[in-house]
């Protein structure tokens, strides 16, 4: 009886109407025009930051914000976004501090003496991995050493608790129908 109502259940689940459940909603590939504009600042009556733009519905948007900077700076960015990307101007190009420039130097110069050593053959095996040096032998030695003397230990811990489970299973009543049989 039980299996006829299940069978009964899924004929019915089958011949269900789902058509309400098939998303009808329409595609829409070009974007509405719009606009869209706001000021604010952390203090009523005062304006710390801007924002506008409009989207002229076919996929190109234009706009504009502004704010002011750590250093007290009114900093505008102007952009457009469309199909080639986000293309932003600003009006006060970022300089690079003394920092800044120096870190770069080293940086440059660091990747420079990199590259050159990563061409030298004397450095570089043939798949283009570099060549093991006495320090990374005896690192990767001491490291295997370590690895096998865990392995072991882990073994006989292992084989200490196999025993004690064994000599626990041996010792032990199996089930309480054993007991009264």
């Amino acid at each position: 009886m039980r299996s006829i109502l299940i069978f009964i259940t899924i004929i019915g689940l089958t011949l269900a109407d789902v058509s309400h459940i098939v998303d009808t909603t329409p595609e829409y590939n070009i974007p509405n025009p719009y606009s869209f504009q706001y000021e604010a600042g952390r203090y009523p009556g005062h304006v710390d930051r801007t924002h506008s733009e409009v989207g002229d519905g076919t996929g190109v948007v234009r706009g504009a914000f502004s704010y002011v900077d750590p250093r007290q700076q009114v900093r505008t960015v102007e952009y457009v976004a469309d199909e080639q990307g986000f293309h932003p101007q600003l009006s006060h190009p970022v300089q690079d501090t003394k920092a800044v420039q120096l870190a770069t130097q080293r940086h440059f110069a660091l990747y420079n003496k990199i590259a050159a050593r990563n061409s030298d053959p004397n450095y570089v095996e043939e798949r283009g991995q570099p060549k093991e040096t006495e320090a990374v032998a005896f690192a990767k030695q001491k490291h295997l050493d370590l690895f096998e003397k865990i392995a072991a230990e882990h073994a006989k811990i292992g084989e200490e608790q196999l025993a004690q489970r064994l000599a626990f299973e041996a010792t032990s009543i199996r089930n309480e129908e054993e007991q009264y049989q």
